[in-house]
């Protein structure tokens, strides 16, 4: 295997983007087919560097046959179907390659996190530790610049540890290999925000190809199609989204580091704009809108990009915002982005990726909602209306059907707002090895998706999280709807704020706000806290805990998005430490 990422004096050309072989949106028993069949046509995965030069093409026939390669090592390391086979998911061919040699051996692949930039190696080393004891498997493959950290967690895990390349380096002696069945267990997957409690995601051949074969018609795909991705391979939308679904449509890829995309976002375009079919991209709300920013009043936008070929510019992955999208069709419309190729989704891991998406061409469209509606509770006459714009997140997808139920399992009619179910082919067999877990959320074959909304007119509208409702005096209220109002306050951005409830001393619970705060001016400070907790007070009628912390202080999930309940648990635990400002 050629070292991924290492450019050669020769010149690169990419895997193609059109191809003779006949597409086949999905169709296969199992995702060891898919590849068989992909490898046959001249389609494939293409890594790019930190300026988006492209370093490796890796077209799918050879993935296929280092995969092979690799099952074969696997079985000659004692590893039987269905063992489970820990992969930290850096995107590269390494990781691909030993992927698709588990699921050709019969084991279950894990795909594991890289470290972020919060927390730190004794994080990063507790984070894998914990994910390797709730998965249990029988080795952990690793790049080489994380061998300590990874060594470390394989150590105390009781795990076998090994670098990719240390692994590649054994021999492949010939031998027969399982073969899968449908129903088989293809991999698991560990939601974005597993950490403390992880659920591992247990996905089956018949029900991640259900899933892949919606992305294909859904999207519709058209043969100038290629994908262009920067997302983690260790959330379900990078890994399903874009690397296991364009492998069974027939897709090639071009690949940025997450890590890259973080230091050089723009080169996500610059990738875009070099492409000469039509380009599928997807990103969560906070991608598209760290590009507006970093492009700012740069004047010759149209000089650099060429965004007319976007075709499908996806968003899922958290709550989309319609204001970050609109700063984003005005700052790259001069480049030819054409807003109606916003394709917005819904989806989660319980149910392999998605649960909707919306028609190509229809682009963004919100609904204002009362905030009343939102939060359950009484028109007051002393308090003007507010509404909220929630985002139509598009229809169900081929095969999954959507109910919005009460707390108590009632079917909720057109428009009320309520808990989001849904059931199809593509929902999750359970969590492994927790059976209390998946009672809890799934019965008679729907999942409980722990989402708050409502339907209209056949399309699938997402108000939020249940579990992150904030109740203060039998009134509920969303946190975003508060992180927004201080967000409309000079000097802060999406990502700075998390709201959650807490209770204080005297024993009442009360919304607690924790922002990122930038200057280093105690005066001002005490200020801003004044002004913040006036807005929010403006905005929700409720006096609030406001706490200035530093920046880069809020955790993420492995998916970029905040999290609020681990932000709630660092900041009741001291591990967030809030500035102490003069009364």
């Amino acid at each position: 295997m050629a070292n991924s990422g290492q450019a050669t004096d020769a010149v690169l050309a990419p895997t193609a983007t059109g191809d003779a072989l006949p597409r086949r949106m999905g169709d296969f028993a199992t995702l060891g087919e898919a590849l068989d069949y992909a490898a046959s046509g001249s389609r494939g995965l293409n890594f790019h560097d930190a300026r988006g030069a492209l370093t490796e093409p890796y077209p799918y026939a050879r993935l296929r046959e280092e995969a092979l390669a690799n099952a074969h090592r696997l079985v000659a390391a004692g590893i039987r179907p269905g063992e489970r086979i820990a992969l930290v998911a850096q995107t590269g061919a390494h990781f691909a390659a030993l992927f698709f040699g588990a699921v050709y051996a019969g084991a279950w692949p894990v795909p594991l996190p890289l470290p972020t930039s919060f927390g730190g190696r004794e994080s990063y080393i507790d984070q894998l530790s914990v994910q390797l004891k709730s998965s249990d498997p029988k080795m952990l493959f690793y790049p080489s610049e994380l061998a300590s950290m990874a060594h470390a967690a394989a150590e105390a895990g009781g795990v076998e540890g090994l670098t990719y390349e240390d692994f590649i380096a054994r021999r492949a002696p010939a031998g027969p290999l399982p073969q899968a069945a449908a129903d088989d267990i293809a991999y698991l997957q560990y939601s974005s925000g597993s950490t403390r409690f992880p659920h591992g995601v247990a996905i089956t051949h018949r029900q991640l190809l259900d899933n892949l074969a919606a992305h294909g018609h859904g999207m519709d795909l058209q043969e100038s199609d290629r994908c262009i991705s920067w997302l983690p391979w260790y959330h379900d939308m990078g890994l399903v989204g874009c690397f296991l679904s364009p492998i069974a449509n027939q897709v090639s890829v071009d690949y940025l580091k997450t890590e890259d995309f973080a230091r050089r976002p723009l080169a996500w375009l610059d990738l875009i704009s070099r492409n000469e079919g039509t380009s599928l991209s997807y990103s969560p709300t906070f991608g598209y809108d760290i590009c507006a920013r970093r492009i700012g009043s740069q004047s010759d936008v149209a000089g650099r990009f060429d965004l007319s070929r976007w075709r499908l510019a996806g968003n899922g992955a958290d709550m989309i915002r319609p204001d970050v999208m609109q700063s984003f069709v005005d700052a790259f419309a001069p480049a030819g982005f054409d807003a109606r190729a916003f394709t917005p989704s819904y989806g989660l891991a319980e149910a392999t990726l998605a649960v909707s998406i919306m028609p190509p061409g229809e682009g963004i469209v919100v609904e204002l909602v009362e905030e009343t509606q939102l939060s359950g509770g009484d028109v007051s006459a002393h308090r003007p209306q507010r509404y909220r714009a929630i985002v139509n997140c598009g229809k169900p997808v081929r095969g999954m059907k959507i109910e919005i139920r009460e707390e108590d399992g009632t079917l909720l009619p057109e428009k009320a707002i309520g808990k989001v179910w849904c059931a199809g082919g593509s929902v999750m067999v359970g969590y492994f090895r927790d059976e209390e877990a998946t009672e809890a959320c799934m019965k008679d074959g729907w999942l409980d998706t722990g989402d708050m909304g409502y339907m209209s007119n056949g399309y699938i509208y997402i108000v939020g999280r249940a579990k992150d409702m904030i109740i203060v005096n039998g009134r509920n209220h969303w946190p975003q709807d508060i992180e927004w109002a201080v967000e409309q306050l000079p000097g802060f951005k999406a990502g700075d704020i998390a709201a959650f409830a807490i209770t204080t001393p005297g024993g009442e619970e009360t919304p607690a706000v924790l922002v990122q705060c930038r200057t280093s001016d105690q005066a001002e400070r005490a200020r801003l806290r004044d002004e913040i907790r006036e807005k929010v007070r403006a905005i929700t009628g409720m006096n609030c805990v406001v706490e200035l912390v530093p920046p880069r202080t809020l955790p993420r999930t492995s998916s970029g998005k905040l999290s609020r309940a681990k932000a709630r648990t660092l900041y009741l635990s001291g591990e967030i430490q809030p500035y102490d400002i003069a009364a």
